[in-house]
């Protein structure tokens, strides 16, 4: 990936470093105001956001005390539905309001309407962007558990109430039109469909869902996990006037605005197995930081939750519009965003520069400016990630990412300049703690 320091220096006119890699943190910092004058501590700006999708954001969380102790006695007679790691995942996601309007796992009017208009209509008449189903499915014998209530209870694997799923719909899982719709093909081995649909029941439930407590997983990461509401809240802190979203699954490599942000966002959910795992890429973010390649004081590190899809132009679109929510109001797409091989082919499932087209055209993302790319490699002039200059075709090396992650399984050193050393080192030490790993597969962690 290119460099985010040069794209922030061709936008602004503030000063930033010009390093390869890139991330941020979420540590105290000194601020300035519009106009770029030093803000006094305790200060603050008048600054509007970028409206969430319906005019508000969601909050399904149940309110702390009393409440939440109600909601779990009220729950015990209730037929239970568990919960797999990735239905975890999106119930943390819709929780929280980066699906808003979404208020709880879609009954079958929204599902239709994702699956074949990638947006859902409001009752004003409007139409917000919604191009991946979030459903929650439940077999035979679960169905008819649940016969006549019309609310159930969702439980983690150890059958602690985790929310309560109300006023519900029972409906057809149509999974084969699910998959053609969502990927664009039904070849066997698609990542995220082996993980989460092909054993997954028959009929799909929705409904509106209060979540008992805030999702925690208890991994030492916790701390990066920022609602849309608490990010929303760090930019008007910050005195943003505006903010830049950009998303990363994989390890990190090299407008006249007086202050933009962005909020680098790891991607937090579920992730195909030769990814590398969570606790990995943000231990070498964490390094990233140490040796200071972004200032810390534009830049936020927050973890997006959702499950990964791989659904290439059409899982962009989720990407770009629960960024929305966060309170970003420009989305920087690179090349092939959430795409992957073909499964069965040697050749890309999808077309690299689909993603980016569609962004620009998508409804329901009009007022998202959508930020284009240029193609990145490394400059072995100036020995460091920059925007390619086809007249210096010589002066230019791609390292892709399968090239990047064979230098460190075979322990070999990238060319200087193209990472920061302390986070090439942490992705060395990832492949070698694999050797060890039975079956050399690490998995993210669970909500606790």
């Amino acid at each position: 990936m290119a460099s985010m320091a040069a794209l922030f220096s061709a936008l602004s006119p503030i000063s930033h470093r010009h390093s390869p890699p890139f991330s941020g943190s979420l540590s105290p910092l000194g601020r300035r105001g519009r106009g770029g004058r030093r803000m006094r501590r305790g200060e603050r700006v008048s600054l509007t956001l970028i409206e969430p999708d319906g005019g508000a954001l969601v909050d399904l969380v149940a309110p702390a005390g009393p409440t939440r102790e109600a909601r779990r006695r009220e729950v015990a007679g209730q037929p239970r539905v568990r919960l797999s790691r990735t239905d975890l995942q999106w119930v943390h996601v819709l929780s929280e309001g980066w699906a808003s309007p979404l208020r709880g796992f879609m009954r079958e009017a929204e599902f239709l309407q994702t699956l074949h208009f990638n947006c859902l209509r409001l009752g004003c008449g409007g139409v917000v962007n919604m191009s991946v189903p979030i459903v929650l499915a439940v077999d035979d014998s679960q169905k008819r558990a649940i016969g006549e209530h019309t609310s159930v209870v969702l439980v983690d694997a150890a059958d602690n109430p985790v929310a309560v799923l109300s006023k519900i719909e029972i409906y057809r899982h149509h999974k084969e039109e699910r998959i053609a719709r969502t990927w664009g093909t039904t070849a066997p081995g698609l990542p995220y469909v082996q993980e989460a649909i092909t054993d997954a029941g028959d009929w799909l439930i929705g409904g509106d869902l209060e979540v008992i407590e805030p999702i925690k997983y208890n991994d030492g990461l916790d701390h990066y996990r920022l609602s849309p509401a608490q990010l929303r809240e760090e930019f008007i802190r910050r005195g943003a006037d505006a903010v830049f979203a950009f998303q990363l699954r994989n390890p990190v490599h090299n407008d006249g605005f007086q202050e933009p942000h962005s909020p680098v966002a790891p991607l937090g959910g579920y992730t195909k197995s030769d990814d590398v795992p969570l606790f990995w890429r943000m231990k070498q973010h964490e390094k990233v930081l140490e040796e200071g390649v972004l200032d810390p004081e534009t830049t936020i590190v927050s973890i997006f939750p959702s499950p990964m899809l791989y659904a290439g132009p059409t899982e962009v679109q989720w990407h770009a519009k629960a960024r929305i929510n966060a309170g970003a109001n420009f989305y920087i797409v690179g090349r092939d965003p959430a795409g992957m091989s073909h499964p069965t082919e040697e050749r890309d499932l999808y077309d690299a520069e689909h993603g980016k087209k569609v962004l620009s055209m998508a409804p329901g993302l009009e007022k998202l400016r959508i930020l284009p790319f240029r193609m990145a490699a490394y400059d072995k002039t100036q020995k460091r990630m920059s925007f390619f200059d086809p007249s210096r075709l010589q002066d230019f090396l791609f390292v892709s990412g399968s090239k990047m992650r064979n230098l460190a399984r075979m322990r070999e050193s990238p060319p200087e300049g193209f990472m920061c050393p302390g986070g090439w080192k942490v992705l060395v030490e990832y492949y070698d703690s694999l050797v060890s790993s039975e079956g050399g597969k690490l998995y993210e962690a669970v909500p606790a």
